[in-house]
């Protein structure tokens, strides 16, 4: 989908993660220590940036309850396209992934649903938000 201009002000490329999910969490310190640019910004889900977001793109309230999103370019990517979409800014072995994007997203997104389902079940949960280190804080926008 488009980004919509009201959300032009804000850096790209963006990624909306969920700061209690202990999966998500790692997932960001897995880009960070890939994207030594610092290229890729992050923002919790629960912020209230996240919010801003959620209203301006017209999805409903509990959207990150189970997906994630990537604001790159003038494009805003969900679920599966968000995570491999992001992989283009990283450096390294994990790269390779990167032609994954290939695969329709009918077939990747039950997978992806199926992982946010179990999240918190299979990887646990956070008792508070993701909170990044100060080497580390330039990179998050609005936690």
């Amino acid at each position: 989908m488009k980004l919509p201009a009201a959300l032009g002000d804000l850096p790209r490329p963006l990624y909306f993660f969920d700061g209690y999910c202990v999966l998500c969490s790692g997932f960001v310190a897995f880009c960070l220590a890939r994207d030594p640019e610092g290229r890729l910004k992050f923002a919790s889900a629960q912020s209230a940036l996240g919010r801003r977001v959620l209203r301006e793109l017209g999805l409903p309230d509990g959207t990150f309850d189970r997906t994630i999103l990537l604001l790159d370019g003038d494009e805003v990517y969900l679920r599966s396209a968000a995570v491999l979409r992001s992989l283009r800014h990283l450096r390294g072995p994990v790269r390779w992934l990167r032609p994954l994007i290939l695969v329709p997203a009918f077939l990747r997104d039950p997978l992806y649903a199926l992982i946010a389902r179990n999240r918190y079940r299979w990887f646990g949960r956070r008792p508070s938000c993701f909170v990044p280190t100060p080497q580390t804080r330039d990179r998050f926008i609005d936690l």
